[in-house]
């Protein structure tokens, strides 16, 4: 039963680092609030994996494939030209979904713009289906089915705090970026031989590093103000980089300890407690009609994870 408290602690940690970026976005333009979700996550990340590897010493992967030597060194782990390519992959596709969710944030509250991104799960299904060689059962389609009749009741309210279709097709992006960036992170685990919590910590490693010196240099050349905002708001900026690593390394525990089916589903708890964020941290007005549509991508998602 250990992985439901880990599962917890992930729902627990990605929603505050939801709500933390959501402030930060007030005062921060919003490369510099994607970048505050990888900007001192590294070092965690490194700390964990020494430690993994202390706990359960495993061998450290070559980079012989990369370098032109044998695909794999000899118990099979190797940094292969292959396997960089795909997490380069995975990292840009995490940084756009982030920087979706930020705009999202600006675009309309919280609780919405958090449930738009909820779309993930529905996406992955899809992707997985039509690229992936996995087929859906008729509950499936069913969860796709209450997933766009969500999306129709969060834009069919409140027209004076409307959900444009500008909003909705944002939402659908943040949801199909984050999709592909897990199933990327999950091709490069497979990519190296030994136990998947070790290799899943490589490559969370990897796509933190690639992500922290990709958009610190890309914010250097193109808006190095965005270091001035970050650095006035530093203690907030570094709270959202441990929150969100510590939510990421308590993800690949569970799913290293159960199935990813029954990790998902008890994930979507996520959305209950963005609505108590929005309500009585963020001072967000909820209404019926958004909750109820909040719900229903809660339920899609979870049709579609037990498929």
């Amino acid at each position: 039963m250990s992985w439901v408290f880990y599962t917890l602690g992930a729902v627990i940690m990605q929603t505050v680092r939801n709500a933390l970026q959501s402030k930060l976005s007030a005062h921060v333009d919003t490369v510099g609030v994607t970048l505050s979700r990888f900007l001192f996550a590294p070092p965690i990340a490194l700390v964990y994996l020494i430690i993994l590897h202390t706990v359960s010493p495993q061998p450290l992967p070559s980079f012989d494939g990369f370098l032109g030597g044998a695909s794999s060194s000899a118990d099979g782990s190797s940094f292969s030209l292959s396997f960089i390519a795909v997490v380069l992959l995975a990292s840009v596709l995490q940084i756009a979904a982030t920087a979706f969710m930020v705009v999202l944030f600006k675009q309309k509250n919280f609780a919405i713009g958090a449930g738009l991104a909820k779309s993930e799960a529905l996406v992955a299904g899809v992707l997985g289906m039509l690229f992936f060689g996995s087929h859906l059962t008729l509950l499936g389609w069913i969860g796709i089915g209450i997933g766009g009749l969500a999306v129709f009741v969060l834009s069919s309210g409140n027209k004076a705090q409307g959900l444009s279709l500008k909003t909705l097709l944002i939402g659908i992006a943040c949801g199909t970026c984050f999709a592909l960036t897990s199933l990327f992170v999950r091709e490069a685990s497979h990519m190296l031989a030994m136990p998947f919590v070790h290799s899943a910590a490589w490559v969370l490693l990897w796509v933190l590093c690639i992500q922290a010196l990709g958009l610190s240099t890309y914010i250097l050349l193109t808006q190095p103000q965005v270091f001035k905002q970050l650095f006035t708001h530093l203690p907030h900026s570094m709270s959202i980089s441990a929150v969100s690593c510590l939510g990421s390394i308590c993800w690949f525990t569970a799913m290293a300890l159960q199935h990813v089916a029954l990790v998902k589903t008890l994930g979507q708890l996520e959305v209950l407690l963005t609505l108590l964020l929005a309500h009585h941290w963020l001072k967000n007005k909820v209404t019926l009609q958004e909750i109820v549509g909040l719900l229903m991508i809660a339920v899609a998602a979870v049709l579609v994870m037990w498929a």
